[in-house]
C-alpha cells in the first residue's frame, strides 16, 4: 500500500513538473513578441497593401490593431521578395506579418481576415461588356495581360486564350517597377484588351490612373483555381500571439471590412457571394490548443503585387478557426496554386 502511495506521489509530481514546464515554455514563446510596440514587417512600396508612407490598406489595419493593444506602431521595411520573412519576422526584427497567403510554410497563420479572387479587368465600351468568365466567346482573339509565374497563366491557357497573352512580370521591386499598373496603362492605351490580376490589385487601380476600368471578379471560372484567403502570419512558436490575433481579428472585422470595401478589395464570403458592406456577425473563434509545429521546407514569403508565387498550396478549408462571421467551412477542395 504505501509502495501504492510513494509511486502515485510521484506520478502526480511528473504531472505538475510537466505542467510548470509547459507553462514556462509557453511563457518564453510570448517573449518574443514586444507587447509594448506592434513591430510590423512590411513592404515600403506594395500598393495598394503597404508602403512607408502609411497609405496601404494594410497600414490601416496595422493602426487599427496598435490602436486596439493601446500601443505604439513601428515598421521593419523591407521589399517582399525572396528572404522576406527571414530577414524580418524570422529575425526577430518584427513580430508580425499582415497579408500571407493561408498555407504559406514560413509563418504561423492566424485566421484568414479576407477572402479574394482573380479578377478580369477591361475598358468599358470596348465589345467585352458582360463578360464573366474567361470562356466567353467574346475574349477569342484578344490580347489578354497575365503576369509570368501566377495563377493567371493557367486560366488564360485553359480558356485557349494563351496565343494572343501578352506577360508581365510578378516577382519585381515595386519601388521601381510596378506590373499591375502598367497593364491598367496598356489596356487604357488600347495596347491589350484586357488583363486577369489578383482583385485587391484590381479593384483598387481601376479607379486609378484614367479612365475607371471595369473589374469582374472570376467567380464562374471552374477550370482554375482563382479564389484565396488572406491571414496574418506570425512566427511559428508564437502560439499565444497567434490566439490573440485571432481574437483581435474577430472583434474587429467590421472595421476591417470597411477598411478593405475603401480600397475596392473585391472580398467573397464561403460560398463565393461578393461581400458588399461590412460584416456585423462576430463569430468568436473556439478555444485552440497549442501543438508542436516542424520547421517546414518551402518558398520564401516573397511575393510581390500581394500575388503569392506559384505553386503554394492553401491548408484545407477548416484548418484553423472560422473567421469573423464566415459561414460554417466546406470540404476542402482539391489543392491548386495559389496567386
Amino acid at each position: 500500500m504505501r509502495k501504492s502511495i510513494t509511486t502515485l506521489m510521484a506520478l502526480v509530481a511528473m504531472s505538475l513538473s510537466g505542467i510548470g514546464a509547459a507553462q514556462a515554455a509557453e511563457g518564453n514563446l510570448a517573449d518574443l513578441v514586444n507587447r509594448k510596440v506592434l513591430r510590423v514587417c512590411s513592404d515600403p512600396a506594395n500598393m495598394p497593401f503597404s508602403n512607408n508612407k502609411g497609405e496601404g490598406f494594410e497600414n490601416k489595419i496595422s493602426e487599427l490593431f496598435a490602436k486596439d493593444l493601446d500601443v505604439k506602431l513601428e515598421y521593419r521595411y523591407l521589399p517582399q521578395s525572396m528572404g522576406f520573412v527571414r530577414q524580418t519576422l524570422a529575425a526577430k526584427r518584427c513580430d508580425l506579418i499582415i497579408g500571407t497567403v493561408q498555407g504559406e510554410e514560413l509563418v504561423l497563420n492566424t485566421n484568414h481576415y479576407y477572402r479574394s479572387t482573380y479578377a478580369i479587368v477591361f475598358k468599358p465600351g470596348t465589345g467585352l461588356d458582360g463578360v464573366e468568365t474567361l470562356a466567353d466567346p467574346k475574349l477569342k482573339g484578344k490580347k489578354v495581360g497575365i503576369q509570368i509565374g501566377a495563377p493567371s497563366g493557367d486560366l488564360v491557357a485553359r480558356a485557349g486564350l494563351m496565343d494572343q497573352a501578352r506577360p508581365y512580370r510578378l516577382v519585381v521591386d515595386r519601388r521601381y517597377e510596378s506590373p499591375a499598373e502598367e497593364m491598367m496603362t496598356d489596356i487604357r492605351k488600347g495596347e491589350i484588351d484586357a488583363a486577369v490580376i489578383w482583385g485587391p490589385m484590381a479593384g483598387y487601380y481601376a479607379t486609378r490612373g484614367g479612365d475607371k476600368l471595369t473589374v469582374v471578379p472570376l467567380l464562374k471560372d471552374k477550370t482554375a483555381r482563382t479564389e484565396f484567403r488572406i491571414t496574418m502570419g506570425v512566427r511559428q512558436s508564437d502560439h499565444a500571439w497567434k490566439r490573440g490575433l485571432n481574437q483581435m481579428i474577430s472583434k474587429l472585422q467590421p472595421e476591417i471590412d470597411k477598411i478593405l470595401l475603401e480600397y475596392g478589395v473585391p472580398m467573397i464570403d464561403e460560398q463565393d457571394k461578393l461581400i458588399t458592406a461590412p460584416r456585423t456577425t462576430i463569430i468568436p473563434p473556439p478555444p485552440e490548443k497549442d501543438e508542436p509545429v516542424a520547421p517546414k521546407r518551402g518558398v520564401s514569403q516573397g511575393f510581390t503585387d500581394g500575388a503569392p508565387p506559384m505553386g503554394m498550396d492553401e491548408a484545407p478549408r477548416g484548418a484553423s478557426e472560422p473567421a469573423a462571421g464566415a459561414a460554417a467551412p466546406a470540404p476542402a477542395p482539391p489543392a491548386a496554386a495559389a496567386p
